[in-house]
C-alpha cells in the first residue's frame, strides 16, 4: 500500500488505576474498579449500574472464534498495550497500521450511567488518564476524550477543555441529560464544535436503544441490532435539521459498519419525498442523503459490502479501523484482510479510506 492504514477506531482497555488514581476525591470510593468474581473472573465493577463487565471479551483480539467468552477473563492475561503505553507502538507495527484514533472500554458502558455527576467524574479521571496514555507516542496514539453533556454550556465547555488538553475530537454519550440531539438549544454547542472544529463521535453500545439484550431467538440475533442507535442518531440529526443549520458538522458514526448506509440513505429519500406530510420533520433543503454523504464519516472494520459499494456512499467519509484490542478486531491479520478487500480499488481510493480520510478530519500530519 501506497500508505500505512490508520485505524479509525481503536480502543484503551482502562488499568485498575484509571478512575482511582484520577478521579475527583469526592467519588473515590465510588469509582470503578476491577473486581475478581468466582463466576466471571476479572470484572469492571461500576457503582450504580448493576451488570459488570467481564474482561473476557474487552481485550480478545486474536483469538481463535472458539476461544471467545464472556466471562473467565483475567486483568493480566490482557494486551499490555491496551493500557501500557509502552507496548502500543509494536502491537501498531505487528498489525501494520502507523496510527490509532483510541477510544474506551469500560467508558462506552459509562455512558448509559444514569447519574450525570457520577458519570462527569468518571470521564474526567479518564480523559487525564487518556491524555498522559497518548503523550508517549504524540504522532501515533490520538484520543477521543469523553464528555457528558449534562447540558449545552457544559458541554461547550468540555469541548474547550478537550482541545486544549490536546485531544482531536469528542466520545459522545449517546443519550444527553434533557432533550434530545436535534433540540434547537443544541445549536450553540454545535456552533462551538464548528469553531473549534472538534468532530463529534457517536459509538455503538453506548446510546440506551442499542444494548445487546432484548431479541427474539438465539442471544446472537441482538448482535446484528447493535448498529440500530447509531442509525437513530445519524436520522435524527438529518431529519431534526441539525446539519442543514450546521453544514460544518463532522458526525462520526464509530464501529457501526457500513455497507448499510446506501440502503438507508435510499430509505431515508423514500421517507421524505412520500412521507413527510404525515410523518412530520424540518423541511430539508437538500435530500437526506447528501446531507448523510456530506456531514456523516463512518468507521468499519471488514465490512467487504462498504468496500464494494463505496461508489454509493461518498468514499471521503469512510474509514477503516481494525477495533484493537476488541473481540471484533481484525488484529493482528488486518493487512492480509484488507489485500482482498481492496483489491479492486485504485491506489486513491486505497488511500483515501485507510490513511487520508482520517488525517484529514482530525488534522493528523503521518506520512
Amino acid at each position: 500500500m501506497a500508505k500505512t492504514p490508520i485505524s479509525a477506531d481503536s480502543h484503551i482497555t482502562e488499568p485498575p488505576n484509571c478512575y482511582i488514581d484520577y478521579i475527583d476525591p469526592s467519588f473515590r470510593e465510588r469509582a470503578p474498579h476491577v473486581a475478581k468474581k468466582e463466576k466471571f473472573g476479572d470484572v469492571y465493577v461500576i457503582d450504580g449500574m448493576e451488570k459488570t463487565i467481564p474482561i473476557g471479551l474487552v481485550a480478545a483480539a486474536g483469538r481463535d472464534p472458539k476461544d471467545l467468552r464472556w466471562s473467565g477473563g483475567k486483568f493480566d492475561e490482557m494486551h499490555r498495550s491496551g493500557w501500557d503505553p509502552a507496548y502500543r507502538l509494536a502491537d501498531q507495527d505487528k498489525d501494520g497500521v502507523c496510527a490509532e484514533i483510541i477510544y474506551p472500554s469500560v467508558g462506552m458502558v459509562l455512558c448509559n450511567h444514569p447519574d450525570f455527576d457520577y458519570k462527569r467524574a468518571c470521564f474526567t479521571a479518564y480523559n487525564r488518564w487518556l491524555q498522559e496514555y497518548c503523550a508517549t507516542a504524540p504522532n501515533r496514539l490520538y484520543g477521543m476524550a469523553q464528555i457528558t453533556m449534562a447540558s449545552v454550556e457544559e458541554g461547550i465547555e468540555e469541548l474547550r477543555r478537550a482541545r486544549e488538553m490536546g485531544f482531536r475530537g469528542v466520545m459522545m454519550p449517546g443519550n444527553p441529560q434533557f432533550a434530545d440531539y436535534d433540540h434547537p438549544d443544541y445549536d450553540p454547542f454545535y456552533e462551538a464544535a464548528v469553531d473549534l472544529d472538534v468532530p463529534l463521535s457517536f459509538h455503538i453500545l453506548t446510546s440506551s436503544s442499542d444494548q445487546l439484550g432484548a431479541q427474539r431467538g438465539p442471544r446472537i440475533g441482538a448482535f446484528c441490532s447493535i448498529i440500530r442507535g447509531c442509525q437513530d442518531i445519524i436520522s435524527m440529526f438529518i431529519f431534526g435539521g441539525v446539519f442543514q443549520r450546521h453544514p460544518g458538522l463532522k458526525l462520526v458514526c464509530v464501529e457501526a459498519d457500513a455497507g448499510w448506509a446506501p440502503h438507508y440513505m435510499y430509505r431515508m429519500d423514500h421517507a421524505y419525498k412520500r412521507h413527510r406530510y404525515w410523518l412530520k420533520c424540518e423541511e430539508l433543503e437538500r435530500l437526506p442523503s447528501e446531507y448523510f454523504k456530506e456531514n456523516v464519516f463512518m468507521t468499519f472494520q471488514d465490512d467487504w459490502t462498504a468496500f464494494r459499494f463505496r461508489d454509493s456512499c461518498n468514499i471521503r467519509r469512510l474509514m477503516w479501523a481494525n477495533d484493537f484490542p476488541h473481540s471484533d478486531a481484525t488484529w493482528p491479520w488486518s493487512q492480509e484482510m484488507l489485500a482482498e478487500h481492496t483489491a479492486d480499488m485504485t491506489e486513491q481510493e486505497r488511500d483515501w479510506v485507510l490513511h487520508d480520510n482520517v488525517a484529514e478530519l482530525y488534522g493528523l500530519t503521518i506520512v
